[in-house]
Order: structure tokens, then C-alpha cells, then sequence
């Protein structure tokens, strides 16, 4: 009988591979060998020079699928001089394995790919299960798992279900997971006014005046009091800018950021209107013309609590004895991509030390990430 993957061993592996977005770093190529030998089906699906892999065991088109989404690209160290323990040396030290992407997530890649490969070869499933991994989550995100769910799309190939190993406990295992997550965009905007003297501010059309009305407008009341799963949403002026080092002079354009966060009370849409609606009423008042530019890096979505949620909050139940939260609080993740295909939700390890200087994962609980994948799959299908 063949032994069981050690996701510990695996996490190790995967940290050594210096894989800072957008390098592959060896990451993919050493889960492509671990896959493979276990009798998965494993394509490169690089896109624009994103490394991704797809990963699938049993047949295409199977009556029910069971799919993982991660990602092995890191974000950068930092100051290496910093770092008490080398960030890609994966040591073990204190009950914990240091390095970056320890936590975010090569610990959680590591515990689904193991869980996934000692699950089919000790009770092959009627079925399939696709892994989905990414090196593109901590960048754009344009070519990542968005290019790996196209390619999944021109080949038939499909998942009826999807759970994503971002980390999601906040300070213990087991007490969170995520069922969806809020939207978010940013609103790049330039005020053009007339340039004058300070002195005479009659002769000028201040931009600046007209910015901070329309910001005002924007921050006067609440966007809403949240949802039936949704915190209430958020907006935040991230950035005021005129290049102005003169002060007698008013400018002739001043710029801002507002990044939104939104539930489902909202989309995209209905707030870029919102954003150009108050703008024109400022301009027509002052004069001052208002021009955009919308990011949109994902719209809010939510799975309902139901048969697939209720699986994955009894497999965390049962492994680490914590009844999780069911929350959509936090950033995005590309669950915001995946809800376009197939039911999703997250689950993965305490996420306290992820893009810090000596990030840092508990040994222990890597192997009970494992145990929850595991009994995943084995619900699932059984």
C-alpha cells in the first residue's frame, strides 16, 4: 500500500520554490509530479506568461465533480534583512514552518493536493476531482484562474462544486469559513477646473473645492446597513492628489481614489451611477468637469447555506471540534471567479501572518487542513 502524502513535507516543498508572482519558481512542476504519479490528468494552462495548472482524476464530463482552487505564487519578501528565518528555506522550528507562503497558501495547496491523491488511491470516487492552481492570485489576477476556468470552458471540462484552501480562520482552526465574499472596485477620478491666483479665486474654477464637495457627498450617510449574509458596505477615499507645490495657486486638475466595498445590495453598475450621478451635480454647480476610471475587481456573490455548505461546515465540525462561523467578510479571493462556474465556497488555515515579515504556519494544523479535506471528499462522494 502506497504511504500517505505528508502535507507537512509537501507545504515544505512548495516554500522552497521561490515562486513571487509571476514566477512558477518550480512549484507547479513539483505538484505536476506528485499529480501525475497518482493518476491525474494534469495540462499547463499558462496564459500570457501566468503559470496554471489544471489537474483532473477520473473521466471528463463525470456525473459529479469535486474541485480545488489555489494558488503557489507569493507575494514579495520584503527586506530580507528583516527576516529571522530564511523565506524560502521552509525551516521547522517552535511547532511551526517559516517561510512566505507558509501560510497564503502553500500550506492549504499542499493540504488539498495530499488530500486529494490519498483519497483516490485508497477509495477511487464514482466521479472526478479536479484540482485548479494558479501562479496569479497575488497579482492581477487576469491570467490565473480565470484563464484556467476559459480553458476549462473550450474543453468540457467542468466542476459541480469548488472549495478554495484560502486561508479564513481569523485567530483559531476551524472557526471560520467563508460562503461568499463582498464586491469591490476602485474609482480613479480627475476634476479639471480653470488655474488662478489664490488671491483672486473669483478669476478660477478650484477643482479641488469641487473634489472635496463631491467627496463629501459621497461619505455623507451610510451605503447601506448590510444584508441577510453581508456586513454593511464601505467606501474609503484612498488617495488626494493635485501635484500642487505652490501656495498661492489654485491648480487647474486635482485627483482621488475611492475604493468600494459592497454586498449584495449593490453591483458595479449600480454604483458607478451613483459615483457619476453626484459628480454631475457638482460640475454643473461649480463648473468643474469630473473624468473617470472604474476598477472592477469583482462583484459580490454568496452561496446560500444549503447541502454544500452544510458538507463542509460538518467535515470542519467534526476535524477540529470548532462549529465555523459562516461569514463573506474580508477581501476578494478568486472564489470571485469561480462562482461563474460552479457553487463555491472557502476553507482554510488561520490566516494571522500571511504577507508578514516571518510568515509562519502551525505544523499541526497543516495536517488537520488534510484531515478536513479529506472527510470533504469522502462525504461527498460516499
Amino acid at each position: 500500500m502506497t504511504n500517505p502524502v505528508d502535507p507537512v513535507a509537501l507545504t515544505a516543498d512548495l516554500v522552497r520554490c521561490a515562486s513571487v508572482t509571476p514566477e512558477e519558481g518550480g512549484a507547479l512542476t513539483l505538484l505536476t509530479g506528485l499529480l501525475s504519479g497518482a493518476g491525474f490528468e494534469c495540462h499547463r494552462v499558462d496564459r500570457a506568461g501566468i503559470p496554471n495548472l489544471f489537474a483532473r482524476w477520473g473521466a471528463r464530463g463525470a456525473a459529479r465533480s469535486f474541485g480545488f482552487n489555489g494558488h503557489t505564487d507569493v507575494v514579495p519578501v520584503g527586506d530580507t534583512a528583516a527576516w529571522v528565518h530564511d523565506p524560502f528555506g521552509a525551516e521547522i522550528s517552535g511547532g511551526k514552518l517559516w517561510g512566505r507562503g507558509a501560510t497564503d497558501m502553500k500550506s492549504g495547496v499542499a493540504a488539498f493536493a495530499a488530500a486529494a491523491v490519498d483519497f483516490v488511491r485508497q477509495t477511487p470516487p464514482d466521479g472526478a476531482v479536479i484540482l485548479t492552481i494558479t501562479g496569479d492570485e497575488e497579482g492581477v489576477g487576469k491570467d490565473g484562474t480565470r484563464a484556467i476556468l476559459d480553458w476549462m470552458a473550450a474543453m468540457g471540462e467542468a466542476m459541480s462544486v469548488c472549495l478554495v484552501g484560502e486561508p479564513t480562520c481569523p485567530e483559531r482552526m476551524g472557526e471560520m469559513m467563508k460562503i461568499g465574499r463582498r464586491g469591490s472596485m476602485t474609482a480613479f477620478v480627475e476634476a479639471k477646473g480653470v488655474q488662478g491666483h489664490s488671491a483672486y479665486p473669483h478669476r478660477a474654477k478650484n477643482p479641488l473645492h469641487a473634489l472635496v464637495d463631491w467627496l463629501g457627498r459621497l461619505t455623507a450617510k451610510p451605503l447601506d446597513e448590510g444584508t441577510a449574509h453581508f456586513d454593511a458596505s464601505t467606501l474609503a477615499i484612498t488617495g488626494i492628489d493635485c501635484g500642487n507645490t505652490a501656495n498661492n495657486v489654485i491648480p487647474a486638475k486635482a485627483r482621488a481614489m475611492v475604493n468600494i466595498r459592497f454586498n449584495d445590495a449593490h453591483s458595479s453598475a449600480s454604483l458607478i451611477d451613483w459615483l457619476e450621478a453626484e459628480a454631475a451635480a457638482v460640475s454643473a454647480a461649480t463648473g468643474v468637469t469630473f473624468a473617470f476610471t472604474m476598477e472592477v475587481s469583482g462583484e459580490s456573490f454568496v452561496t446560500p447555506p444549503g447541502a454544500f455548505v452544510d458538507l463542509v461546515r460538518e467535515a470542519v465540525r467534526a476535524e477540529t471540534g470548532v462549529e465555523p462561523v459562516l461569514s463573506t467578510s474580508g477581501g476578494t479571493s478568486d472564489a470571485r471567479f469561480v462562482k461563474d462556474h460552479c457553487p463555491v465556497v472557502e476553507f482554510g488555515l488561520v490566516g494571522k501572518t500571511m504577507h508578514q515579515v516571518d510568515e509562519h504556519v502551525e505544523v499541526a494544523e497543516i495536517g488537520q487542513l488534510k484531515a478536513v479535506y479529506g472527510r470533504v471528499l469522502r462525504d461527498y462522494f460516499a
